[in-house]
């Protein structure tokens, strides 16, 4: 028998980023750097309240949400994991290399990712693990974190918490 779940939906107006990128596409062609405006769905479930009735103080799960958000807005993302790309910074400057292409940019306007690319997908996972670090110990027992990129296309990452 299947126990009784609790799901907590959180997608308020302000769980949002605007972030350039571009994708990095396998045949070894890329996107042209270009802008989203993100938005940010959380659902966090479990099967016990507790004896407060809350499944996890809403408050501080906010908070992380929009610290998160915030790290990555008006900032250039860049996958530092990519093998197809050349990275370098100084501090100062970032600078990435893609074939022919050339970029320079301040390094306070960008965000270095621990990721292969940056897609919606994989924005998806990182959020999805850096939420589920501060979830650790609470009675959510499973996350899922959906990015929008543009209205109608969105990916979304869902995984036992402590499974990943």
């Amino acid at each position: 028998m299947t126990m009784p779940r609790l799901t907590v939906k959180l997608a308020k107006q302000d769980f949002k980023f605007s972030a350039a990128h571009f994708t990095v596409f396998p045949d070894g062609d890329a996107e042209r750097l270009h802008g989203h405006d993100y938005r940010v769905r959380v659902e966090l479930e479990g099967t016990d309240p507790g004896p407060d009735g809350l499944l996890v103080p809403i408050a501080e799960v906010k908070a992380n949400i929009r610290a998160l958000c915030k790290s990555l807005d008006e900032r250039t993302l860049v996958p530092e994991k990519c093998p197809l790309l050349e990275v370098s910074h100084d501090g100062e400057t970032l600078e990435i290399e893609f074939g022919r292409r050339r970029y320079r940019l301040p390094g306070a306007d960008t965000r270095l990712l621990p990721l292969q690319n940056v897609t919606m997908e994989l924005l998806a996972m990182h959020l999805w693990r850096e939420l589920a670090r501060s979830l650790a110990g609470s009675a959510v027992e499973r996350l899922v974190v959906e990015v929008e990129e543009t209205p109608g296309q969105s990916a979304s990452y869902a995984g036992r918490i402590g499974s990943d």
